[in-house]
């Protein structure tokens, strides 16, 4: 039997779509080349933005117009399954099964309904939410490993804690078995993904094990493997304490970029947003990481057109981004999210609006990217051979620590491997070097 995964929306979805397939491959499906050929199709959605879930909604009519066909069963998994639930099957009835993000653990029993032939009822109770033991995309040198799962924070933007529940943190020794499993299949670079990762907290007993504690954990472990770069996604300011910054700082498989995501500039904003610290809080947590260690990169998200947001509030963004000198950021505006605290706020502001001022914030984040870019060319560097360049099938992609790209010219037998690169041009946000030397200590 074969399956198709279309995964919208954040790492965490791709991580989990990784361990889905793992079990339908230990089962000895096969994946199919195309929707078309494919007897189970699963869509792994997000309900972060109202837009993604548009999309999802687009792809399953086209399903449902497919399904009178020819047979196959469609299932909707992720963050719209959960916060629609059996919603979606009176809107789109060629749903088969509804799997929100609490109930992955049903789906060998759906697997088993369709290896038997027979159709799986499933109960409105919700089985306890529970990891699973590796979420490696087959093949791949590079690797999530979810920490954690949920938020407790409730920014009044945002429906992640509606569809994704109360944090849970991961056994910390499941952790340790998968970043062993995954040195063992060849993978190189690993990042630790959380909704707040800062927030992890293992309690056992009279025992627990913070975020620093793990991420100590995590660099004694992998420092007897050959992974040799460790990230981690998403960090909130709030939470991110000057420990696990030192032990970031005094281990170096940790890769010198860190994405701290700011939303905004402005305190008023900022307290609207239910984001619970400052603008001199975040600088302050900004200059504490840079003095640890000046040679990392940094970059964020920012919301615009929030709710009675004013001009002088923009201002306080741009000026916070000239401060700070981000390379590079996700920026967006505002969009009504029903079912978030936000969504009853008066003041919007007109679409206009929020794309013009979002516009200056973009090409304000172009010149500051652009700029530390070039200061950039010229220097050695280390970085990670990712795959072939998509402009030409003689070059290799390369990514440094510092999470920039680079093209150089060589063989896809070093995909995979670290290699020395002298950073001689820039193309666009893409750095060229003319050669690379193999790392001889990985």
């Amino acid at each position: 039997m074969t399956y198709f995964f279309e995964t919208y929306g954040c790492q965490m979805n791709i991580a989990e779509s990784a361990a889905l397939q793992m079990i339908l491959k230990e089962r000895g499906w096969k994946e199919a080349s195309s929707a078309e050929t494919a007897d189970l199709i699963l869509l792994n959605t997000c309900s972060v933005r109202a837009t993604a879930e548009k999309r999802v909604m687009g792809r399953l009519a086209q399903y449902q117009a497919d399904k009178r066909k020819r047979p196959f069963t469609l299932i909707v998994a992720g963050c719209m399954a959960e916060r629609l639930g059996e919603k979606l099957k009176e809107k789109i009835p060629a749903v088969d099964y509804v799997m929100g993000t609490q109930s992955r653990s049903v789906f060998p029993l759906i697997l088993d309904a369709i290896e038997g032939g027979k159709p799986l009822v499933l109960t409105d109770e919700k089985p306890a939410f529970s990891f699973s033991s590796s979420h490696l995309e087959e093949g791949q040198f590079r690797s999530f490993i979810p920490i954690m799962h949920g938020c407790n924070n409730f920014c009044s933007y945002c429906i992640v804690p509606y569809v994704r529940g109360r944090e849970i943190s991961r056994d910390p020794q499941s952790i340790v078995d998968e970043i062993n499993l995954l040195a063992d299949r060849g993978v190189r670079e690993i990042t630790l993904l959380g909704q707040n990762v800062n927030s992890y907290l293992w309690k056992q007993d009279s025992h627990s094990l913070d975020f620093p504690d793990l991420l100590e954990l995590v660099a004694t472990t992998v420092e007897k493997t050959p992974i040799r770069w460790v990230r981690f996604l998403s960090s909130h300011p709030k939470d991110l304490s000057s420990r696990a910054i030192e032990v970031m700082a005094r281990h170096r498989v940790f890769a010198r970029h860190l994405h701290l995501c700011v939303q905004h500039g402005s305190d008023r904003i900022l307290a609207a947003m239910n984001r619970r610290y400052t603008r001199s809080r975040y600088l302050e947590l900004v200059q504490e990481i840079r003095r640890a260690m000046p040679d990392i990169s940094l970059s964020t998200d920012i919301l615009i057109g929030f709710p009675g947001e004013t001009e002088e509030d923009l201002q306080a963004t741009l000026n916070l981004m000239e401060e700070v000198q981000f390379l590079y950021s996700y920026m967006y505006h505002y969009n009504p999210r029903e079912g978030t605290a936000a969504y009853e706020l008066p003041n919007r502001i007109p679409e206009p609006v929020k794309k013009e001022r979002l516009a200056r914030v973009i090409e304000l984040q172009k010149q500051h990217t652009k700029a530390q870019l070039k200061s950039r060319v010229g220097q050695k560097t280390t970085i990670l051979l990712e795959g072939i360049s998509r402009k030409n099938a003689d070059e290799l992609l390369g990514r440094t620590e510092r999470d920039e790209m680079v093209v150089v010219p060589g063989s896809p037998q070093f995909i995979g491997t670290f290699v020395e690169v002298t950073l001689s041009s820039l193309r666009g946000n893409t750095f060229h070097a003319k050669e690379f030397v193999p790392c001889q200590d990985v």
